[in-house]
C-alpha cells in the first residue's frame, strides 16, 4: 500500500513516515502544497494524509483541485484546525475523513485502515468502461470496438485499464512500469513508448493523430477521452 504524506511540519512528518513504515506502508513525504499536489495527481497512491496549512497551496485548494480531476484516492485530512466549518468544508470538497491535531495514533492507525479496506469506490463498482467507440469489460477481459473483440495482450489490457482508471491524469513512465510490468522489472522506457504505439492501433480513429491516449512531453502520457462512463 502506497501513501503519501503531505505535511510540511518536519517533526510531525518524520513521527507519521515512521509510524506508517512501521506497519508496512510504502511512504512518500511532501513537504509543499505543490510538491503535494503534484505527486497526488501524478502518481498512485492507496491514501493521501494532507494537512490544510501548507506552503505554496493549501490542503483546501488540493482537495478540491484533485476531485475536480477526478482522482479518487482517499483522501484523510490532518490538521490544527478544529472549527466544524472546517470540518464540513472538507468534507464537503471530498475529504473520507478528518482528524485534528493532536491526535491518538492508536486512533490514526485505525482511520487509516478502515480508508485502505474501503478504496475508492468507483473503482470496486464498475466493470465496464466505455469511451468512443471502444469498450473495456473488465469482468471478460476484453476490449471492444463498435461491439467488436480487439484482440490485446495482457500488458495492453492492463495498461488501458490503468489509463481509464486515471483518466485526465498524467502517467509517468516510471508510474506505468511499476503498476504495469511491477516494481522490480528492468525495462527500459523505450519498451512502454512500443506498448502505447501498439495500444493507439487499437483504439485510436487515427493513431498517428491520437486523440485518447496524448503523449505528455518529457514527462508520460494522458489518457484524455471526451467522455468516459462506467457500468
Amino acid at each position: 500500500m502506497r501513501v503519501l504524506v503531505v505535511e510540511d511540519e518536519r517533526k510531525l512528518a518524520e513521527v507519521l513516515f515512521s509510524a506508517l513504515q512501521a506497519e508496512h506502508y510504502d511512504v512518500i513525504v511532501a513537504k509543499t502544497g505543490e510538491d503535494g499536489f503534484y505527486r497526488a495527481n501524478a502518481e498512485l497512491f492507496d491514501l493521501v494524509l494532507l494537512d490544510l496549512m501548507l506552503p505554496g497551496r493549501s490542503g483546501l485548494e488540493i482537495l478540491q483541485t484533485l476531485r475536480q480531476r477526478r482522482v479518487e484516492t482517499p483522501v484523510l485530512i490532518l490538521t490544527a484546525r478544529d472549527g466544524i466549518e472546517d470540518r464540513v468544508l472538507g468534507l464537503d470538497l471530498g475529504a473520507d475523513d478528518y482528524v485534528t491535531k493532536p491526535y491518538s495514533p492508536k486512533e490514526l492507525r485505525a482511520r487509516i485502515r478502515a480508508l485502505l479496506r474501503r478504496g475508492p469506490e468507483e473503482s470496486k463498482s464498475a466493470t465496464n468502461i466505455r469511451f468512443g467507440d471502444c469498450e473495456l469489460d473488465l469482468i471478460r477481459g476484453e476490449l471492444r470496438r463498435a461491439g467488436r473483440p480487439v484482440p490485446t495482450t495482457p500488458l495492453e489490457f492492463k495498461l488501458l485499464a490503468l489509463f481509464t482508471r486515471r483518466a485526465g491524469h498524467v502517467l509517468t513512465r516510471r508510474i506505468l512500469i511499476d503498476e504495469v510490468w511491477g516494481e522490480d522489472t528492468a525495462i527500459t522506457e523505450r519498451v512502454v513508448d512500443n506498448q502505447i504505439a501498439n495500444l493507439r492501433r487499437k483504439i485510436e480513429p487515427s493513431p498517428a493523430d491520437p486523440r485518447y491516449l496524448k503523449s505528455i512531453r518529457g514527462i508520460g502520457y494522458r489518457f484524455d477521452p471526451e467522455e468516459v462512463t462506467e457500468s
